[in-house]
C-alpha cells in the first residue's frame, strides 16, 4: 500500500521524529529525534505529541513487540532525566507487558508493520531550505521469523537505495516497462511493472526453470534488483536470466546513435585489509563518462536496447568476482554507476540505513 501526499511542516524535527517511529527505527534514534524537537528534552509536550500522533495511533496489533522496546527506553530515559512521565506511557507499557509473551518473541512468532515516508522537496532548488516537502508513503509487513519465507529484505539497505534510485530518476522510469528480479527464502522469480500506473503482476518463475519463451514474453525496458548477487550457485541462473531479458536479436545493434557504452573490460574487486571482517573496502575501475553525466544511463527508447539496475552490498569479494566473471562471459558488461547517478536522500530519518554500504550497477547486453 502506498500513498502520496504534500506536506507542510513548521519543523522538521517533529516530521522526522513521526517518520522514524512509523518506520519502526530502533528506540534510541526515534528517542533522539524526540529530544531533537524538545530543544534536548523530552518534555511533557514532547511526550503529549508522541502519544497523540505516534503511540496511539500505532497499528498495536502488528508493533507490539516493538512498542513495549520503544516504551521501555522511552520511559527510562524520561525518568533518568528526573523529569515525569505520562501515566498514558505507564499505562500502554503495562499493557505491552500483559500482552506480549516471551516464548513468543524467542520463537520469532512475530510480524511488524513499517511504513517508510519517501521525502522530497516540492521544489528542488531550494532543498536545503525547503520545509514543503512530497510524501510517498510506502507501508510494508515484514516479518521477524526467517523461516515464515518473508526475510523482511524490503528493508535491507539495497532495497532502500533502490527505491530512492528509481524515485530520484524520473525521467529514466517514467512510462517504461520494469521488471524486478527478486530473491528470497521460497522464492526466486520475477516481478513486473508499468512505471506509468498503479498495476503490479507478481510471477512466480524461478530463474532456474524459466525457459527463454516466457521470459521473451516479459521484455521490459528496465529490469531491476536488489540483494540478488549473494548465491554462487545461483549466479549461472541469475546471469542467463539477464541475459535473455537483455539481448534484443530485432534490434540493428550497428546503429546505436554513438552509444557510449564502455569497453568489455574485467572489472574485478579486490578486498583490503581493515579492521572488521564485515567492513570491505572494495575498489573497481569506474565508466567513463563523457558530456552530460546522466545521459549514458537514461532508459531504453525506440531501438535502443534495455538496461538492468542492480543495488548490491557486496558482502563476498570472491562471489562477487564469481557474477563479473560469468556476465563477461555472456557480453553483459557490469558498470559501476554509483558515484555517477547518486539519488536523493529520501529518508533522512532511517538513521539505521547504512547507504555508503550500497553499490548501484547498470548491465547491458554488449
Amino acid at each position: 500500500m502506498e500513498k502520496e501526499e504534500e506536506i507542510e511542516e513548521c519543523s522538521t524535527a517533529c516530521f522526522h521524529l513521526v517518520s522514524a517511529f512509523l518506520a519502526c527505527e530502533p528506540p534510541d534514534f526515534v528517542i533522539s529525534f524526540a529530544r531533537d524537537f524538545g530543544g534536548g528534552f523530552i518534555t511533557e509536550r514532547v511526550q503529549s505529541f508522541l502519544w497523540n500522533e505516534c503511540i496511539n495511533k500505532s497499528d498495536v496489533k502488528c508493533n507490539l513487540p516493538y512498542l513495549k522496546r520503544f516504551l521501555k527506553k522511552l520511559i527510562v530515559e524520561i525518568e533518568s532525566n528526573g523529569d515525569v512521565v505520562l501515566d498514558e506511557l505507564y499505562e500502554k507499557y503495562i499493557f505491552c507487558l500483559a500482552s506480549v509473551k516471551d516464548d513468543d518473541l524467542a520463537k520469532g512468532n512475530t510480524r511488524m508493520l513499517r511504513r517508510f515516508s519517501f521525502l522530497f522537496p516540492k521544489d528542488c532548488s531550494q532543498a536545503s531550505s525547503c520545509q514543503i516537502f512530497r510524501k510517498l508513503e510506502v507501508a510494508l509487513q515484514c516479518s521477524l521469523n526467517m523461516l515464515e519465507g518473508d526475510t523482511g529484505c524490503s528493508i535491507w539497505p539495497s532495497s532502500l537505495f533502490l527505491s530512492e534510485f528509481v524515485l530520484s530518476f524520473p525521467e529514466v522510469f517514467s512510462s517504461k516497462s520494469c521488471l524486478e528480479v527478486g530473491s528470497g527464502v521460497g522464492l526466486v522469480g520475477v516481478c513486473l511493472a508499468q512505471a506509468n500506473c498503479s498495476k503490479v503482476q507478481c510471477l512466480h518463475l524461478p530463474w532456474a526453470s524459466a525457459t527463454e519463451n516466457e521470459l521473451r514474453e516479459l521484455m521490459p525496458d528496465i529490469i531491476l534488483g536488489a540483494d540478488v548477487i549473494y548465491d554462487p550457485l545461483c549466479l549461472p541462473h541469475l546471469v542467463r536470466v539477464l541475459k535473455i531479458l537483455l539481448k534484443r536479436e530485432h534490434l540493428n545493434l550497428h546503429l546505436n546513435n554513438g552509444s557510449k557504452d564502455c569497453p568489455p573490460d574485467r572489472r574485478c574487486f579486490k578486498s583490503k585489509e581493515t579492521s572488521s571482517a564485515g567492513d570491505l573496502d572494495v575498489y573497481v575501475r569506474k565508466e567513463k563518462i563523457y558530456g552530460n553525466p546522466h545521459a549514458d544511463h537514461l532508459s531504453p527508447g525506440l531501438g535502443q536496447r534495455p538496461v538492468a539496475y542492480i543495488a548490491s552490498v557486496i558482502r563476498s569479494i570472491d562471489t562477487f568476482n564469481c557474477f563479473l566473471s560469468l556476465a563477461e562471459r555472456e557480453n553483459l558488461i557490469v558498470s559501476d554507476i554509483t558515484e555517477t547517478m547518486k539519488p536523493l536522500d529520501l529518508l533522512p530519518y532511517v538513521k539505521s540505513y547504512q547507504r555508503s554500504s550500497v553499490r548501484m550497477f547498470k548491465i547491458s547486453y554488449l
